[in-house]
Order: C-alpha cells, then sequence, then structure tokens
C-alpha cells in the first residue's frame, strides 16, 4: 500500500484542518501524524479507524493504493481572485483532489458512457477561439446562446458539483479524473457568473490538459467568450452598448452586462473612452459588485452525481453500499451520492 501520507494530508485540507486539529479528532500525537503524511510509518488499525471517522472516508478508502497517487500534487486550474488567500485556495484545491480520489475509486466499478467528449486542442495550433467553435460544432450546439451549460458539461461526461466555497473571490476549479474532467463550482455566485466560470474551466480542460502556456487565465477568457458568445452572430447586436440595452441581451445570452461590454470591446465594437464610462455608470448604480436581473436567469443545477447515485439504487445498492463504493464514510455529509445530503441542499 502506497500514498497513504498524500491522501492524509490531502483529506485533511479538504477539510480545513491543521494537523493539530486532526490529532486532538483521531487521538494521536503531531509527531505520529507528521510521520504517516510523509510515508515514514503506517497506522495501525485502530488509528485507521480513527483517521477514517474524523476524515469522513471509510477505512478501505484510506487502505487503497490510489491510482491518482502522482496527481495530487498538481495545481487545478482555478478561476479566482489574485487577492484570494493562500490557505482558501489551497482548501478547495484539496477539496477538489478528495472528489477526484472518489470519483476514481467509483469508476473501477462504474462505467459510464458520455454521449458527446471532452476535446483537447494543443494551444500551440488552436486559438482558445477555434477550440471554442470546434466544441460548439462537435456538441451540436444551436447558433447563438448556450442554454443549460451545466446539461451539454454533464453530456460531455463532465462531472460538475456545486457547494459554497465560503468567499467570492474564488468561482470554481477544475482538473481530469482519467477520462472525466471534474468541476468544483461556487454555489453562492449568480448564475450568469455560474455560466461564465462553467465555460472558462471547460476552456482550462479543452486547451490545457499536460500543456504549459504563457497566459493560460487569459486564454480560457478567450475560449468563455466565444463558446457563450460567438463573434459572428453576437457582433451585430452588441450596439448600441447602453445600459437597457446590456440588461435585455443579458437575458437573451445569460452572461452579466460586464462579460457582454467587454465582449463589445474585444470586438472592437466599443471604445476605451466608452468602456470608462460604461464602468463609472456601473459603479454608481451599485451594478459594479451587483448586477440586476441575474435572479431572472435560468439556474444551471447539476444533474449528472444524483443520477449515478439513482442508478445504482435502482439496481438495488442501499445507501451505505454507495457511500462505502466511493469511499464515503456512512455519515459524511460530503457523500453527493447520498439522498440525504441532496435533502440538505434543497432545504
Amino acid at each position: 500500500m502506497t500514498g497513504i501520507g498524500d491522501v492524509l494530508e490531502t483529506l485533511r485540507r479538504a477539510r480545513g484542518l491543521t494537523q493539530a486539529d486532526l490529532c486532538v479528532q483521531a487521538d494521536v500525537t503531531q509527531a505520529a501524524l507528521s510521520r504517516y503524511e510523509n510515508d515514514q510509518r503506517m497506522p495501525d488499525d485502530d488509528v485507521l479507524e480513527r483517521f477514517a471517522k474524523a476524515l469522513g472516508v471509510s477505512r478501505r478508502f484510506l487502505l487503497r493504493d490510489h491510482a491518482v497517487r502522482g496527481a495530487l500534487a498538481v495545481d487545478a486550474h482555478m478561476r479566482r481572485q489574485r487577492t484570494t488567500k493562500a490557505s482558501a485556495w489551497r482548501r478547495l484545491e484539496a477539496k477538489l483532489n478528495t472528489y477526484r480520489l472518489h470519483l476514481s475509486v467509483l469508476f473501477e466499478e462504474v462505467s459510464m458512457r458520455a454521449e458527446q467528449t471532452v476535446p483537447t486542442f494543443d494551444p500551440i495550433d488552436t486559438t482558445p477561439s477555434q477550440a471554442a467553435l470546434m466544441v460548439r460544432a462537435q456538441w451540436r450546439l444551436p447558433i447563438g446562446p448556450v442554454r443549460q451549460v451545466t446539461r451539454w458539461l454533464e453530456s460531455a461526461g463532465c462531472i460538475v458539483l456545486e457547494e459554497d466555497f465560503g468567499t467570492s473571490r474564488i468561482d470554481g476549479l477544475s482538473q481530469w479524473i482519467g477520462d472525466h474532467p471534474v468541476l468544483l463550482i461556487n454555489s453562492a455566485a449568480p448564475v450568469d457568473r455560474k455560466r461564465l466560470t462553467l465555460a472558462h474551466e471547460l476552456g482550462h480542460l479543452v486547451l490545457h490538459n499536460g500543456v504549459a502556456t504563457e497566459d493560460p487565465e487569459r486564454e480560457a477568457n478567450e475560449f468563455a467568450a466565444e463558446f457563450l458568445m460567438p463573434a459572428h452572430v453576437i457582433k451585430p447586436d452588441l450596439l448600441p452598448a447602453t445600459l437597457g440595452r446590456l440588461r435585455d441581451l443579458k437575458r437573451v445570452w445569460g452572461v452579466s452586462m460586464q462579460a457582454l461590454f467587454e465582449r463589445a470591446y474585444t470586438l472592437e465594437r466599443v471604445s476605451t473612452a466608452e468602456r470608462t464610462s460604461f464602468y463609472k455608470a456601473m459603479n454608481a448604480r451599485g451594478w459594479k459588485t451587483s448586477e440586476p436581473d441575474s435572479e431572472h436567469l435560468a439556474p444551471e443545477t447539476p444533474q449528472l452525481v444524483a443520477a449515478i447515485g439513482e442508478a445504482l439504487r435502482a439496481k438495488g445498492l442501499t445507501d451505505h453500499e454507495i457511500a462505502d463504493l466511493a469511499g464515503f464514510a456512512e455519515d459524511c455529509p460530503d457523500n453527493p451520492f447520498s439522498q440525504a445530503t441532496r435533502r440538505l441542499q434543497v432545504v
């Protein structure tokens, strides 16, 4: 058995626990925990049980030789503000890695066949805009606005998970699990921001799967703009770029007024001076941080994980058996396949 140190540290960070916190909850010394996390010592059965209980996983999950161990140190693609505290994004990165571990275990037992796939392109040979148009073509998206971005992602085998990040400075993050990508999205964000985040993370998955580039964030932004607002379709509609016009377009395209104006600016439909005036007007109304009409957009609701849980229950598995299959403790609130967890989220 290898890699328990990486797994312990990842699970601990995902729960926002320090080594001292986990020592108290699992009743171990800090010196012992340090040795476990550095793979210098293997916990005995009693200690493993206490770790599993404290970390919300099954004992069998800790004992697995996780095939994705080598990827645990890889930074996730993450849409966040530059001023985000390192502790916040490191915790969410660990949370995403934790979901990756659980899902990789589940996919060893459950096969999932998607209608589409998420293609990947070499960003040296393909521009982000070209990649976005090719994805739209491959998925046979209708011309114009993309309805239900989450649904299209899930039909291509993407696992989309939502939870409240506890900060508005991080919107989402993504990584691959073998052939299936996983995206973790901030449930507290307004719908227009979620949609842009989903498209942004799709851009990372399409363009940056093991490929290093000079400015991946700019490339993901360019991909998202073309994916959600194809230039050849939206360009004629962007003038006049008045606040009233942008509010109307927001309801049509499902993206923020700011995203629409930035699209107009990128496509040279408005000037730098007009851009300055636009943001002054938005600030004066308090719309820079809280835009109107976001509540009128159709919600983006992930359904694939719930569908996997329902399919397993239809085969006769209990919630306890499903939790054990994916490596969660029976009463773990983070288990996305649990009926009880979904009821809590709805309430």
